[in-house]
């Protein structure tokens, strides 16, 4: 179920000292692909691995593996180390350097869920409704992003993006979503016919075609903990593996402090640990409206994860696929539907379906947590989208199944794909913001809440796709309202 931001460098929470998190890893649903796709993995982390430990970078790896906490008290406490949380504590430390910052994640590596699991894509912002954060908030990022890896030499490719229509019906949708486009003010938006989408995706069929050249790929991951860098390079520290299980006003200062009740609140790790702070701001993604209840505020919008399951092109197939090729979005169903997205590693992921996970992190189909089971079923307006989308549903299941399933859907944009050109590949979960009348909260949410407490926090409650191409831009944006509300 995928962010950007004086001397303090790290704490010691009693005897604890701050976990040291790997900059890089392997999915492990990559151990599933074929020889020559695990070859092309090796060489992607390989040249992430290169970029970081070139001159100019050699110290991102060193500044996230040597934190350690000196003092447990800061000014603004981050919840959350994916790359809104990310994005977010880079900007704030950026602006308030004189100020405290700590970032609180639960596993010992940065940005490993959605931000690690995701398409790779930076968006232009065609999809959008005018006006809506998510638009303004994408054409703003997605500069911000192309500047920023290009300032910081993270790699990426402008290789654009075909939205297809390929029946007749879906022509005055492609048409509508150009005029979205031009509402937006995305760059470079134009129409296509049959013959320029073949001179674009010379396998790929279709009536015509939203050409959006200035759509790219980027390593979001790798974006992330360039952000992480920057963060820690101001004087920001970053604690791993500490679970947020409770966030409280404490009823007296520090033991041997002489700051009085300066950091009144406390979040307390499921370990039993302490950080002390001013103010709290979360970005837990799958577990926002978890957060939020612990802090005393609104358990809605409720999140409930879907996961979505890729297939890859073989290698000898990677032809096929020159740009991202996308469909005409459905308004009948709740998700996208199944894309072409090409990798920065070279390897190509198609899809992907739609289904619901028995757990929060399932990445895997027989992955299942009781209690995240059980708190999806249980809300109301889950089951009333279950029923508004019972076929659909079924055969986003069906599909996830069956390759061949998949395959068919995918043949539609190129024809001469076959269920033999392809493997079952990696997989993402999305934390899908849902409210009780079984409605998909579509834009971002940020809130707080009333008393002790929730005056002291920000909530970024709903942070859906394109969050990691406005990463930057959200991170602007939350930077304002935490200067807003909590008048650093």
């Amino acid at each position: 179920a995928g962010k950007e931001q004086a001397s303090r460098s790290g704490v010691a929470l009693g005897a604890g000292v701050c976990r040291r998190p790997p900059v890089l890893s392997v999915c492990p649903r990559c151990a599933r692909l074929s020889a020559a796709v695990m070859i092309r993995s090796a060489r992607s982390i390989a040249a992430s691995v290169a970029f970081l430990t070139r001159p100019k970078h050699k110290s991102t790896v060193q500044c996230i593996l040597n934190s350690t906490i000196r003092h447990s008290s800061y000014d603004v406490a981050v919840v959350g180390a994916g790359i809104v949380g990310l994005a977010t504590a880079r900007e704030l430390i950026l602006r308030h350097p004189s100020l405290s910052f700590i970032i609180l994640e639960k596993e010992k590596e940065l940005a490993s869920h959605q931000s690690g699991h995701n398409s790779g894509v930076i968006h232009s912002g065609i999809y959008y409704k005018p006006g809506s954060l998510k638009a303004k908030l994408c054409v703003r990022g997605a500069t911000l992003a192309y500047e920023y890896c290009d300032k910081k030499g993270v790699p990426y490719k402008r290789c654009g993006k075909l939205i297809v229509a390929v029946e007749q019906e879906e022509v005055p949708r492609l048409r509508a979503l150009y005029q979205r486009g031009q509402e937006n003010s995305v760059r470079d938006l134009r129409m296509i016919d049959a013959k320029e989408i073949r001179e674009r995706e010379p396998y790929c069929r279709g009536l015509m075609a939203l050409d959006s050249p200035y759509t790219g790929i980027v390593d979001w991951r790798l974006v992330a903990l360039t952000y992480a860098k920057d963060f820690q390079d101001a004087g920001g520290t970053v604690l791993t593996e500490f679970e947020a299980a409770d966030i409280a006003m404490v009823a007296e200062s520090p033991a041997g402090s002489e700051e009085g009740m300066k950091y009144p609140i406390e979040i307390r790790s499921s370990k039993g640990e302490g950080v002390r702070c001013r103010y709290v701001l979360t970005c837990g993604g799958l577990y926002s409206d978890r957060l939020s209840q612990i802090s005393g505020c609104s358990s809605e919008p409720r999140i409930v994860p879907f996961r979505g399951d890729y297939l890859v092109l073989k290698p000898e197939k990677h032809y096929l696929v020159k740009g991202n090729i996308y469909p005409v979005p459905d308004p009948r169903f709740p998700f996208l539907g199944v894309h072409f997205t090409p990798r920065m590693d070279g390897n190509v992921w198609l899809g992907p379906n739609a289904v619901l996970a028995f757990k929060r992190e399932g990445y895997r189909i027989y992955d299942f947590n009781p209690r995240d089971f059980a708190d999806a079923l249980s809300f109301r307006g889950l089951r009333k989208l279950v029923l508004k989308n019972v076929v659909y549903g079924m055969g986003e299941m069906y599909r996830g199944i069956f390759m061949s399933a998949q395959v068919k859907l995918l043949q539609k944009y190129i024809p001469e794909l076959t269920v033999n050109d392809v493997l079952r590949g990696p997989a993402g979960v999305r934390a899908q913001a849902l409210d009780r009348d079984g409605n998909l909260v579509d834009d971002f949410v940020f809130d707080g809440g009333v008393g002790a407490v929730g005056s002291r926090v920000l909530h970024v409650r709903n942070a859906p796709s394109p969050a990691a191409t406005s990463s930057l831009a959200i991170g602007e944006m939350i930077a304002d309202e935490v200067q807003s509300r909590f008048s650093l």
